[in-house]
């Protein structure tokens, strides 16, 4: 079995990168600085940033469609793990990371807008890729975390820190509305497979099978993290992904109930409804009318 190591608390991340504990709940660290290891999986119980160099030793990157070559931000929220190639060889860590734990959130504003940072929740290779400039931005905004973590922690100590910290996650929301906007071409594919994986979807057996296609289903079947997929979505046609699946479902709907030789309960069975109470219901309030309605209307023009 391959090796795992856990970080369930800050102390223990600086003690394997040989680092000082400044603070209990947070660590800023130059990797550079670290000894060299042999590469393992690692569990992660805290928040975790890294920068990254384009090429290095302990993360596996897909760089198909890189948009800059300068840095790139990985980002990991407790629970999750980072999964490496080992092939034996020691090797000289490099970048920075930023860990926090969840306790240093309690009572902070940034505790209520982690939510908001879906990033943490994509993965790695929906990596947030950086210009040279946003990568300074980045590193002034891990000195001034740092400059509070080299001082005697006070009653202001934690705001500061949290503060700084959401200050450097709303530019991360910055730059990755960018990294959607520079990439429009690769997104525009994805789009278009989204629309390809629907139409084939609802002309199969699948909705009578499995039932309505989620966004997770639809993002695992693009090799892409439900959030991100969802995030990508809603930056390409303003739609939340559910609403564009929704969208895609009521046009399948009203050229279905053109047949006049299925009932609408067949149709929400062809459908994916387990209910045809509820095919109506999402017909209705997307179009205006209930599928009776709609059938009707349509037989009078």
């Amino acid at each position: 079995m391959e090796d795992l190591i856990r970080f369930d608390s800050v102390s223990q991340y600086n003690a394997f990168n040989q680092q000082e504990t400044l603070h209990p709940l947070v660590t800023v660290i130059d990797l550079s600085t670290a000894s060299p290891r042999h590469k393992a999986s690692q569990y992660m119980g805290c928040y975790g940033v890294f920068l990254k160099e384009v090429i290095c030793g302990d993360i596996k990157y897909g760089k198909e469609y890189y948009d800059y070559q300068e840095g790139t931000l990985v980002f990991m929220a407790p629970g999750q793990v980072f999964t490496v190639e080992n092939d034996g060889q020691l090797y000289q860590p490099k970048g920075h990371a930023l860990v926090f734990h969840p306790d240093l959130l309690h009572g902070t504003s940034l505790n209520a807008k982690m939510n908001e940072y879906t990033f943490f929740g994509y993965q790695v290779n929906e990596a947030l890729h950086l210009s040279k400039r946003e990568t300074q931005m980045v590193m002034d905004c891990f000195d001034k975390i740092k400059y509070e973590l080299e001082h005697t922690i006070d009653k202001h100590s934690r705001k500061l820190i949290a503060t700084n910290i959401e200050l450097f996650l709303d530019y991360c929301m910055r730059f990755y509305d960018r990294q959607f906007i520079t990439r429009e071409i690769v997104h525009k594919g994805t789009l278009e497979r989204f629309e390809l994986l629907l139409s084939s979807y609802f002309s199969s057996d699948k909705p009578i099978n499995i039932g309505l296609p989620s966004v997770a289903y639809c993002a695992g079947e693009m090799n892409l993290s439900a959030k991100y997929f969802g995030d990508l979505i809603k930056k390409a046609t303003g739609q939340t992904a559910q609403e564009y699946i929704q969208s895609k479902l009521i046009l399948v709907a009203k050229e279905k109930i053109f047949d006049r030789n299925k009932t609408i309960n067949e149709i929400a069975f062809e459908l994916g409804f387990k209910y045809p109470q509820h095919f109506s219901r999402v017909f209705k309030q997307r179009v205006g009318q209930s599928p009776n309605e709609y059938r009707l209307l349509k037989d009078l023009n």
